[in-house]
């Protein structure tokens, strides 16, 4: 840099270090995850140049700074060289927008703590947020096997799982599975099977055809395990069954909705979200119907009638590879199909409907007496409320084994609730 030359002031692209230090290397990591700078050693806060005693020595310490402590590695985005500022030496480091981001602290690794963005004339922490939107914008490889930025993971849940299965989950078990990447750190996969899973099933029952008044409603977070089991024991006690008799007097059962199908449509909803996407998946009971919206439309190539017919193509294969060594599915794209088979004589077929980023399956009742014939208000139903648990087939008859491991966090309101809902717990 050619003495002489005027001081800028720091700003969005540019500060000033009186000597290189950590500071310095946190500010590399904001550059690299916004839109690039330089910083100055060798002048004050201020602008005036106050030079540094030892330029090389400077320059090897950012060197190595860059190169042993910041993760993945930026060296083809740094450039370091030397200038002179009002006749004093200083050391030039020119940072370039990063095209792997995020960038963060080796030691800290990418969390709040360790990734920093550019904001003004500083260098803060990326919030989680941030940081997952980083990892969908430039992300080569799928979410499942991205980092996952909460590194303090659990997984009793899963342990509880994979030992009911007899199948080992260990340091090695956990690798070959995807759950830890080449650098030893928990990946994306892994954060969806522990117990600190935010990605969460929204569930509520509401009185008539729309969501006017609600009766219950409960969110679920926590380990898939647990979401799955508790949103399925959540739809199972209001699952009613109903009787009719036939000629000769026998007595007919029927649920408004066949265990069987809520349990493909549930699994559906688990494997095939896209979880790069925030927000709940929703279950929604209403009285003539069962709506089941979740993010993530149809995976690219795949068509409306690619999936009518069978054709899988998995959004999450390492989550769906998981499920069917453990037994939960029996093969891929069975799902559809049997749903479809269920509703074969009834006179409403399931809903199906796709856009960019959500999907909706609409299941009807099967009970004819749950849907108004003439387009009128729905009379009442017996089933509301209902006693915490059906006399009748349960859903332990086709999930017969039972719970264990960590229940799935949730929190419920509604009429009839005894208890309030804890402070903070499900926003509205």
């Amino acid at each position: 840099m050619p003495e002489g030359t005027p001081v800028e002031r720091e700003g969005q692209r540019l500060e000033f270090k009186l000597d290189w230090n950590d500071s310095a290397k946190k500010t590399v990591v904001a550059f690299a995850n916004s839109d690039g700078g330089r910083i100055v050693v060798g002048v004050d806060d201020d602008g005036t140049p106050v030079g540094v005693e030892d330029v090389d020595a400077c320059m090897l310490r950012a060197m190595q700074s860059i190169s042993n402590g910041i993760s993945p590695d930026l060296a083809r985005f740094v450039d370091i060289g030397s200038g002179v500022r009002s006749g004093r030496p200083v050391v030039v480091v020119d940072v370039r927008p990063g095209t792997d981001r995020p960038y963060y602290l080796r030691d800290r690794g990418p969390r709040p703590s360790g990734v920093y963005i550019r904001l003004g004339a500083g260098s803060i922490p990326a919030s989680e947020p941030a940081i997952l939107e980083m990892l969908r914008d430039t992300s080569r490889v799928p979410f499942e096997r991205t980092v996952s930025v909460d590194q303090s993971l659990t997984f009793d849940a899963a342990s509880g799982e994979f030992g009911e299965a007899g199948i080992p989950f260990g340091d090695g078990e956990r690798r070959s599975l995807g759950l830890v990447d080449g650098d030893g750190l928990y990946t994306n996969l892994a954060w969806l099977l522990s117990d600190q899973c935010t990605a969460s099933i929204k569930a509520a029952v509401f009185e008539g055809a729309d969501k006017l008044t609600f009766t219950s409603r409960e969110e679920f977070s926590g380990s898939l395990f647990s979401q799955f089991r508790g949103v399925a024991e959540y739809v199972n006690r209001f699952n009613s069954t109903r009787s009719t008799f036939d000629e000769s007097l026998r007595r007919r059962d029927r649920r408004d909705y066949s265990p069987a199908v809520v349990r493909e449509a549930l699994l559906n909803l688990v494997v095939h979200r896209d979880y790069s996407l925030t927000g709940p998946a929703l279950v929604s009971m209403f009285d003539d119907r069962m709506e089941l919206v979740n993010f993530g439309g149809l995976p690219r190539g795949m068509t409306r009638g690619d999936m009518m017919l069978g054709v899988s193509l998995q959004r999450n294969p390492g989550l769906a590879a998981i499920l069917y060594r453990l037994r939960w599915v029996e093969a891929y794209g069975t799902g559809i199909p049997k749903i479809l088979d269920d509703y074969r004589d009834a006179p409403v077929q399931p809903g199906f409907e796709v856009s960019d980023n959500a999907f909706k399956l609409t299941l009807p009742s099967h009970n004819p007496s749950a849907r108004p014939r003439d387009g009128g208000p729905f009379p009442p139903r017996s089933r509301r409320p209902s006693p915490p648990r059906p006399r009748t087939v349960g859903w332990r008859s086709i999930w017969p084994r039972a719970r264990r491991g960590s229940p799935a966090r949730s929190c419920r309101s509604g009429p009839g609730s005894r208890a309030p809902a804890p402070a903070n717990c499900c926003p509205r």
